[in-house]
């Protein structure tokens, strides 16, 4: 199975340079994008003026597990769905989760065990590296709380939690998706013997030996 190298970016800085990496990442106002085909992503680069193309009426069906969620949160929830994929024995992983559950954000959560997992995370991201955070289309890799934390707010998740009492967020589910194997179909039943049959009258008899019929 491929190795999966964990991004452990917090954990070898010093106090002062979180503190400064902090610091510029907050100096740093994060701009929404949207192309001509409508696709948003989000960067530290102001959009062009003719980049925003005019708001349309919004879907009115909702996901399934969004549909208890207030109106302005779930209408974020639409736009711009989080999920978080992640790995077993990955600390950043936990924490990653820890910030998105403290702050009220409704997320669903991929798993990346398998091979199979492993070549899917690649093809998304290029790397198979956790933990890796989606808004939208737009790519987080790597945990970074204060970078997080403003991506969510540029796509307008609230800053507290305002998730209803009883919430509860999907549970995690593999990244690729686990065949079964087709079950072995049952023997067929034995073919019935052949019935016996009477043999024809031949239309001999005692007193007609050649078997004339009349």
């Amino acid at each position: 199975m491929p190795s999966i190298h964990k991004k452990f970016p917090l954990h070898r800085l010093s106090a002062t340079a979180l503190l400064l990496i902090a610091a510029g990442a907050m100096a740093q106002p994060i701009y929404r994008n949207v192309d001509k085909n409508g696709k948003v992503t989000f960067s530290d680069r102001a959009p062009a003026a003719s980049t925003e193309p005019a708001k349309g009426p919004q879907a009115a069906s909702a996901e399934p597990s969004n549909a208890g969620l207030p109106y302005e949160l779930r209408q974020v929830a639409q736009r711009y769905p989080v999920t978080l994929y992640s790995g077993e024995e990955c600390a950043p992983c936990g924490t990653a989760r820890s910030l998105l559950v403290t702050r009220g954000i409704p997320f669903e959560e991929r798993t990346v065990k398998s091979d199979q997992d492993v070549e899917a995370l690649q093809r998304l991201t290029g790397r198979a590296s956790l933990p890796l955070l989606t808004i939208g289309s737009q790519q987080l890799k790597g945990f970074s709380d204060a970078e997080w934390s403003q991506y969510l707010d540029a796509a307008g998740y609230p800053k507290s939690n305002s998730l209803p009492a009883g919430y509860r967020n999907p549970p995690a589910r593999p990244m690729v998706a686990q065949q079964t194997a087709p079950a072995a179909p049952e023997p067929a039943a034995p073919a019935p013997a052949p019935q016996q049959t009477a043999p024809a009258p031949s239309g001999l008899s005692p007193s007609n030996p050649a078997g004339i019929k009349f």
